[in-house]
């Protein structure tokens, strides 16, 4: 159905034609389909019928509706879907050129750029996500059928989002089904031949080292391939101006502090714990300890909606949302596979981005991220 924003600076009949050719372009409106009638749609709008009569005038010099007394204004049936496609997507371009020139004429680089356009579109993803309850036990993304794409199954990482994006730019018909569900669980799905790609930062308290010892535990004997995404700084996220004057692990015991925690099995949430035991601070003591966010963005926003006063997380996620943070560890974050399917075709292409100067110029730009051991592979 129509609907028009008066407010909006596209004029309004711009606004109905619009509407029709994207109705068109998605299949939604189909040829033979009637449209409302001039007035009908003028009354339920609040506009001048002369505003719609245009609209129509329009969308019939471009074939894409066909007007008579007997039938009224109808989706024309030699209508060229394809051609509506094409200039919607020529729209889009056009639209998207405007602040992408202004922020090139401030003086930002193309990799500055391509890092905050894909931060925000991160953050306005989460964004349109349902706000999570507060819940105890496992958390994550319920795993979607296999579609004979890419799978993956693991810790959420917003260098990983970009990698993703990136593959898309490059081949429109790349799929993958995205499973955020933490380190563990994800380490699990690539054992039980749920996952073709899982991403993994398993700190192993005895060694110091992170994801090879709990390999080493988990695939006993199995040939499996490491491929580092990226080192990246974790922290504490707070509000803009960090008014709890957070500064250190030991803050997290201050009384009145509401806590985001990750899912159990989250590398992130491994981490807090080794350094609540270290701290020698009780879990149970922690105000919303069980409180739990499956993503690092998801955990940012609700420090940003102020249902939690501090989150552990990256400093790419408090960027995406304006706020604080307080740099407290490094990590290497990993993509782990079965060398059995490093020729696998979504694979192959999924590492050969990841080597790429391009790919690791947008990652820094992140912000908390280094790039320097990017796709450097080890086995296991």
């Amino acid at each position: 159905m129509i609907q028009v924003d008066p407010f909006n600076e596209i004029p309004v009949y711009q606004q109905i034609v619009e509407q029709v050719r994207l109705g068109v372009a998605r299949g939604q409106l189909k040829p033979g389909d009637k449209l409302e009638p001039v007035r009908q749609l003028a009354e339920r709008v609040t506009v001048n019928p002369s505003t719609v009569a245009r609209a129509y005038q329009l969308l019939e010099h471009d074939g894409i509706i066909e007007t008579n007394r007997r039938r009224g204004s109808v989706v024309a049936r030699s209508s060229d879907a394809e051609s509506l496609r094409t200039m919607r997507e020529s729209r889009l371009r056009s639209i998207v050129e405007r602040p992408l020139v202004e922020a090139l004429a401030q003086g930002y680089s193309p990799e500055e750029v391509a890092a905050a356009f894909d931060l925000q579109l991160a953050a306005w993803r989460e964004r349109r996500l349902p706000a999570p309850a507060p819940v105890v036990g496992r958390g994550g993304s319920e795993t979607r059928p296999y579609d004979g794409g890419l799978r993956f199954a693991g810790s959420h990482d917003l260098a990983l989002e970009t990698l993703w994006a990136f593959a898309r730019r490059g081949r429109p018909d790349f799929a993958v089904t995205t499973s955020y569900v933490g380190s563990l669980d994800g380490l699990l799905a690539l054992f039980h031949g749920e996952a073709d790609l899982a991403g993994s930062h398993i700190l192993d308290e005895a060694t110091g080292d992170y994801n090879v010892p709990i390999l080493q535990r988990l695939f006993p004997g199995g040939a499996l391939c490491i491929v580092t995404l990226a080192e990246r700084e974790q922290g504490l996220i707070v509000p803009a101006g960090n008014p709890a004057n957070l500064h250190a692990w030991a803050d997290l015991a201050r009384p009145g502090l509401r806590l985001v925690n990750r899912q159990p099995g989250a590398g992130t949430r491994t981490l807090l714990d080794h350094h609540l035991r270290r701290e020698q601070i009780a879990a149970e003591k922690l105000a919303g300890y069980g409180f739990i966010a499956t993503t690092h963005l998801a955990a940012a926003a609700a420090v940003a909606e102020g249902r939690a006063d501090v989150a552990l997380g990256l400093y790419a996620a408090a960027r995406a949302y304006g706020l604080h943070f307080v740099p407290l560890a490094r990590e290497r974050y990993d993509l782990i596979f079965h060398a059995a399917r490093r020729d696998h075709p979504p694979l192959a292409a999924v590492f050969a981005l990841l080597r790429t100067a391009e790919f690791r110029a947008v990652v820094n730009e992140l912000g908390g991220y280094d790039t320097q051991h990017t796709g450097e592979e080890m086995g296991v």
